[in-house]
């Protein structure tokens, strides 16, 4: 075979090569994306929402009798404002999937836009607990990778947050709640009690037929916290909301 020949198959092979590197990447990549298919923040417009709208959603969180004279939070381009003050100390809000857990299999949802939380905090979750919410939206919105979140809540834990006080507690009974993309959207109603990191055996948590679950949002990663979920067996309009299996 003469030298050119030969320099022809070389190259044919050689973009036979590329092109089998090229389809290993490619499929690694779709690999990649199935497993997390929101890696990376979506453009900003696609987490806010109609004003109005977010300041129903965020009252539906929790039964009207408490949330008509709570304050109320609205996420703008530079973190949560109050849209409606409140008379009676607690805080509604709708939460954002940067709010779930940074590890962990839930963490697929941290940058999904779509996910919708409203949830209504008690005067002491407002004061020890929304910080953490105002915290990772500031620097999510500041443009900050997942990373980087965990790294400045780290900080913002040792030097700023106030300590958890007793009592700390919030409802999320809204039915317009999105908190998958799987199946049916919305979970259960229910209550969610916050506490110093502890043993989910102390509150009978997880066991067969015991209505208490570990909520893993927090869990000491980073913030100190754990969540005790228990079901309101209601929405927040009264209708009821039977345990799902």
């Amino acid at each position: 075979m003469n030298r050119m020949g030969r320099r022809i198959i070389a190259m044919v092979a050689l973009g036979t090569f590329a092109l089998v590197i090229g389809l290993v990447e490619l499929r690694q990549a779709h690999a990649q994306e199935a497993k997390e298919p929101y890696p990376r923040m979506a453009p900003l417009d696609q987490y806010l929402m109609e004003r109005n709208a977010e300041i129903a959603m965020a009252r539906s969180a929790a039964p009207e009798a408490i949330s008509r004279d709570a304050e109320v939070l609205v996420l703008g381009r530079h973190g949560y404002e109050t849209a409606v003050k409140g008379k009676n100390g607690f805080v509604c809000a709708v939460e954002r999937g940067w709010m779930s857990p940074f590890n962990g299999d839930f963490t697929a949802n941290f940058w999904n836009p779509k996910l919708r939380g409203p949830i209504c905090f008690n005067p002491p979750a407002a004061r020890s607990i929304l910080p953490m919410t105002y915290k990772r939206t500031e620097m999510v919105l500041a443009g900050e990778s997942k990373a980087q979140i965990m790294a400045g809540m780290k900080i913002f834990i040792k030097q700023k947050l106030p300590p958890l006080e007793p009592g700390a507690m919030s409802y999320m009974m809204s039915k317009e709640q999105y908190l998958t993309d799987h199946g049916q959207h919305n979970w259960i109603a229910h209550v969610m009690i916050y506490t110093p990191l502890m043993d989910g055996a102390a509150w009978g948590a997880d066991l067969d037929h015991s209505p208490v679950m570990l909520n893993p949002q927090f869990h000491g990663d980073p913030e100190p916290i754990d969540v005790f979920m228990i079901p309101a067996g209601m929405w927040s309009d009264g209708t009821p909301d039977p345990v799902k299996d």
